[in-house]
Order: structure tokens, then C-alpha cells, then sequence
């Protein structure tokens, strides 16, 4: 592990680590997807609920709101369903779904996000939702990093 990744702040380690892991995964993104997913990871560093919560139940409460509140909840899907899909894959198996069910389900809240956005958010979440795999790749290998310990997340309900 290089120096700079273990001295700074939260955000420059997470952007040091998933800059890293973009390289190990020969996916490296570029500055605007770096700096979302490093977002994505300091947000949600916290949140004891993530594998607990139901995501497709959250995305169907996302469908009946309407406005900025619908689109901030289907950006809360796609966001925690690249977590789940990059960091916890495992999930899927015992929530006996395909393995590729968290990046769909993401993926697509992230499409919706584009279509119901104007101007640079739309461009923003069409970018993440066509290269929402890459995303998927960096946190996997961010994920296999030796130098790093996620989380202590709690195991998720069935």
C-alpha cells in the first residue's frame, strides 16, 4: 500500500483506493465516476441498514413518488445496489438471486434517474448506468485489496 493511502483524509483514502483498485481491475475510471464512487463509499461507510434493506421493495416506493423525491430514491437504489453488487456479492446467493440481479436492478434505477433529470445530472447518471459494470469491477477490486477492511456491516435479513 502507498504511503498516500495511509495518511489524509476519509475522501482522499477512499479516492487513493478506488483509484488503485480502477487499475487492478484494468477499468480505471475517470475522474468524474472516481469521484461519484468515492462519494457513494463515504456516504454509505456507515450505514448499518444497507444489506438489510429489500432493494427492489425500495425501488418499487421509489415508482410512487414523484418529482426529486423519486429521483433521489431511485439514486439511493442504484447507489446502494452498486455497494451490494461490488463489495457484498455474496448477498445475491442468499437472497437466492442471479448474480447479476443488484447490477440490473442498479442499473436501471440509474437509467430512470437519467430520464427524469435535466442537463448535467442526466448526463451524470446516463454515464453511470452504461459503465455501472465498471463501477461493479473497481469495488470488487477494491474489495479484494489486502490493505483494506470494509466495514463491519451487519449479515442481511432474509
Amino acid at each position: 500500500m502507498s504511503h498516500a493511502i495511509t495518511h489524509g483524509a476519509q475522501a482522499e483514502l477512499w479516492q487513493a483506493l478506488v483509484h488503485e483498485a480502477g487499475a487492478r481491475a484494468r477499468t480505471p475510471l475517470d475522474d468524474t465516476r472516481e469521484s461519484y464512487l468515492v462519494f457513494v463509499l463515504l456516504r454509505y461507510q456507515r450505514d448499518d441498514t444497507l444489506l438489510a434493506r429489500t432493494q427492489a421493495l425500495e425501488w418499487l416506493e421509489a415508482q410512487a413518488r414523484v418529482g426529486s423525491i423519486r429521483t433521489d430514491a431511485l439514486r439511493d437504489v442504484g447507489d446502494r445496489c452498486l455497494l451490494i453488487a461490488g463489495l457484498f456479492p455474496q448477498l445475491a446467493v442468499r437472497r437466492h438471486v442471479q448474480g447479476d440481479y443488484f447490477i440490473n436492478l442498479g442499473r436501471g434505477a440509474y437509467f430512470e434517474v437519467a430520464q427524469a433529470s435535466r442537463n448535467a445530472y442526466a448526463t451524470l447518471f446516463e454515464q453511470l448506468a452504461y459503465s455501472y459494470q465498471d463501477l461493479v469491477r473497481t469495488l470488487r477490486a477494491l474489495r479484494r485489496a489486502p490493505e483494506l477492511t470494509l466495514p463491519a456491516w451487519p449479515a442481511p435479513v432474509h
